[in-house]
């Protein structure tokens, strides 16, 4: 049985999944619409009908059970989440210090921006198959670095991990659903909980494609659905520990998209008996079988090529295992994060390296970049003109402009100006 089926250079766009299907979309919308209309009753009946919560358990937690949860578990633990986090913050933070507000000189007065974060973070955090306290940390951590005054954590059940991570991350309410539910009560509020301005973080497709029904409602960052991997090698690449990369991601979902690109068929041939090997004993075994059917190696002539595949499947996850890496790294455009040389394992990122692990899927790392602060703020512009003599090309300008467009009412504003126009 072949593992990663083998396609040439010119099937990788047929290859490539939308960010969100068609059925799914559908699906989806069926149950943001019923959340919409009936808020807490729809979203306690889908609660429990995933099992999430209890007819008697509450929707939403607060700080005293968060603090609880992390007063339960291990010392060692609670110092791994704490560690984490302050990776995370400190990268948050050091993108926060770069972005500065703007004042600069226009015609007859000054200009620029102010930063504003929005008010309420909404900050999903998976935990279906497992818990994954990491992605709390990364959404929640970056939220509060960016200023938002209210975060909220939500994630199915409300498992102690989860709860606690919450809690380390600063959050101030735990929604204890998950899925499409989940985005839904994010983004229109029910009796429990006020509605958020932003929607944060990954998710399966289910909440992917919510994402998308609600943006506009509220903001969101990307489409960060299932999660796929792009390795990028030569012949210098270790064939084993691409494998072992490509089953860390295919373990992720039987929807996770594990790619291989390379100049060699020789690494082609021993990746997949690496596969094979590795897979005898990977306790996700199913599920990785599964997610590997969704993904493919491709034999390419160079590494121009392979530079060309890397930028039309724009992956979330681009893995760059070749002689000069760098240079690689250098030349390509697409990709949600970048991990440059074998040490630069995909699996750090997952754990809080610092960079953030919520990445845009399905392709649109073409023009959307990983979850950082600048989701939660706002670049709110504003100017203030005070010198009259010195707008009078500007006054001039935009009375002609506003008769070219046919907005005469425009023209009489400007003309109201009476200085401006003596």
């Amino acid at each position: 049985m072949t593992l990663l089926k083998q396609i040439s250079p010119d099937r990788i766009a047929r290859e490539l999944r939308p960010p969100v299907d068609q059925t799914t979309l559908a699906a989806t919308d069926e149950i943001v619409r019923s959340v919409r209309s009936d808020g807490s009753a729809s979203i306690r009946s889908y609660a429990e009908r995933f099992g999430e919560r209890a007819p008697c358990d509450p929707l939403v937690l607060g700080r005293k059970e968060m603090r609880a949860a992390l007063d339960a578990i291990s010392p060692d633990n609670v110092r791994l989440l704490e560690r984490t986090a302050e990776r995370i913050h400190v990268f948050a933070q050091s993108q926060r210090d770069a972005i500065r507000e703007l004042d600069v000189a226009i015609p007859g007065g000054r200009a620029g921006h102010t930063i504003e974060p929005v008010e309420s973070a909404g900050c999903y955090a998976p935990a279906g198959r497992y818990p994954l306290p990491s992605s709390a940390l990364m959404t929640a951590v970056t939220a509060r670095v960016a200023g938002c005054d209210r975060v909220v954590v939500a994630s199915p059940g409300a498992q102690p991990i989860m709860l606690a991570a919450a809690a380390i991350a600063g959050a101030d309410e735990f929604l204890a659903v998950g899925g499409a539910h989940a985005i839904a009560a994010m983004a229109y509020g029910c009796v429990e909980m006020q509605a958020c301005d932003v929607i944060v973080g990954p998710g399966n497709k289910w909440v992917t494609a919510a994402k998308q029904l609600v943006n506009g409602v509220v903001g969101i960052d990307m489409l960060a659905g299932p999660s796929e991997l792009l390795v990028i090698a030569d012949d210098s690449a270790d064939t084993d520990l691409i494998a072992a990369d490509l089953l860390a991601q295919a373990e992720h979902d039987t929807d996770a998209v594990p790619m291989l690109v390379t100049t060699s068929c020789a690494v082609a041939a021993a990746v997949e008996e690496a596969l094979a090997v590795r897979l005898e004993t990977l306790p996700s075994r199913a599920t990785a079988l599964e997610a590997l059917e969704n993904g493919f190696v491709c034999v390419v002539e160079s590494l121009d090529e392979a530079r060309a595949a890397a930028d039309t499947i724009a992956a979330e996850h681009l893995e760059i295992l070749t002689d000069d890496p760098q240079q690689f790294a250098d030349a390509v455009r697409n990709a949600g994060a970048l991990f440059i040389g074998a040490a630069s394992a995909e699996v750090f990122g997952d754990y809080g390296a610092g960079p953030n692990h919520t990445l845009p899927t399905g392709g649109t790392a073409r023009f959307q970049a990983g979850l950082s602060v600048m989701h939660f703020l706002r670049l709110r512009s504003w100017m203030q003109i005070d010198n009259t003599s010195q707008a009078r090309d500007l006054c001039s300008d935009a009375r002609r402009l506003a008769g070219i467009e046919g907005l005469l009412g425009h023209a009489a504003s400007v003309q109201a100006r009476k200085l401006w126009s003596a």
